[in-house]
């Protein structure tokens, strides 16, 4: 079952809140000793997080399903990259790093128990049999928290962003569970920020009439350009006029370009951490990253939901040209910062 996105949380009596989890979806299927862990896509997940089948085993019942999400906790918050690392192809090193960065399984829904099917129930009861099976549950097995109060989920909006959570989800509690609609609403972080527009890279098939994406640039207390996301999703017709817009500014672009080292790298981040614009990962080990520099000289306001350390989460949205902003006012100071909050207070064991 998935969310809508909504701009504000819900209002009204029958509503239910609970954190919104940045991690893996993820089903759990338990039939007597089988523990098999499914992602959204259908993919099995088992190999990746070997360290979660005995602790499942040992919280759920004989036979359940359920619905939540793979986590992993570091001291300041949930770490998606580190979470991303899981998904390699040598069995070592899942091993190596099951052991060095374990994860942590949150349900929030319960959909069959013994053989009684729970999704045509409403999510109250479905909820009610989560909490009573998952009683017992230890880390790194959690039943995620929630709550029917607004005035508390508005207050959880605010201070989890700090864990590194997403935002909140907001759950009818006479809603049946539907796979493949959006029933739940979601409710995400969003702000603005103003950045370098450093280089971009061609759309898929469209290389020299299209325009795929804007690679993005922060300056930090060192004047250093960190390569902080993209902004993209632009109507066809858009990223025809930008590849003629953006023409100039390809003219001795290397020349003096904070990132001339990087052109069409695809190596692994420097010493320094800092991440290049070309580099592939385990996600897009398929996908062609090359790009193309430009002066830099134009700045863009983008809409974003959250940083992961010195990044955009997400693809970033645009919002406008800032043609009254120099480029070097493009710093991270202009971002609003989020303290973060020990996730064990999330987890309920601190008071």
């Amino acid at each position: 079952m998935l969310a809508k996105a909504m701009e504000q949380l819900p209002h009204g009596p029958g509503w239910h809140y609970e954190p919104k989890w940045d991690g893996f979806r993820t089903l759990v299927f338990r039939d007597g000793d089988d523990v098999h862990l499914q992602s959204r896509d259908l993919k099995p997940m088992n190999r990746y997080f070997p360290e979660l089948l005995d602790p499942l085993r040992a919280a759920l019942p004989e036979r359940a399903v359920l619905d939540g999400e793979l986590v992993i906790a570091g001291p300041h918050g949930l770490e998606f990259e580190t979470l991303q690392q899981r998904i390699h192809p040598a069995a070592s090193r899942v091993k190596m790093l099951s052991i060095e960065t374990p994860a942590s399984f949150v349900a929030f829904d319960m959909l069959a128990i013994d053989d009684q099917d729970l999704r045509d129930r409403p999510f109250a009861e479905r909820r009610a049999a989560l909490e009573k099976a998952l009683a017992q549950a230890k880390p790194p097995i959690h039943v995620t928290p929630a709550t029917p109060n607004r005035e508390l989920a508005a207050d959880w909006f605010e201070r989890f962003e700090g864990a590194g959570l997403d935002g909140i989800v907001a759950k009818r509690v006479e809603d049946p569970y539907v796979p493949g609609k959006r029933i739940m609403q979601k409710i995400k972080h969003s702000r603005t920020a103003d950045c370098v527009v450093a280089g971009f890279r061609w759309h898929k098939g469209g290389e020299g009439t299209a325009l795929g994406s804007l690679l993005l640039g922060l300056y930090d207390d060192e004047k250093i350009l960190h390569h902080v996301g993209v902004v993209g999703a632009f109507p066809m017709a858009t990223r025809k006029a930008l590849v003629a817009e953006l023409a100039p500014l390809r003219e001795n672009a290397l020349e003096g370009h904070p990132w001339a080292a990087w052109a069409r790298a695809e190596t692994a981040p420097d010493a320094d951490g800092q991440r290049r614009p070309g580099e592939k990962s385990r996600w897009s080990r398929d996908k062609d990253l090359s790009w193309e520099p430009l002066r830099v000289e134009r700045v863009v306001e983008v809409r974003y939901e959250h940083m992961q350390g010195s990044r955009f989460r997400h693809t970033a949205q645009f919002e406008r040209w800032r043609s009254d902003k120099p480029p070097s006012a493009c710093t991270y100071e202009q971002l609003e910062v989020t303290p973060p909050m020990e996730l064990d207070q999330i987890f309920g064991r601190k008071s």
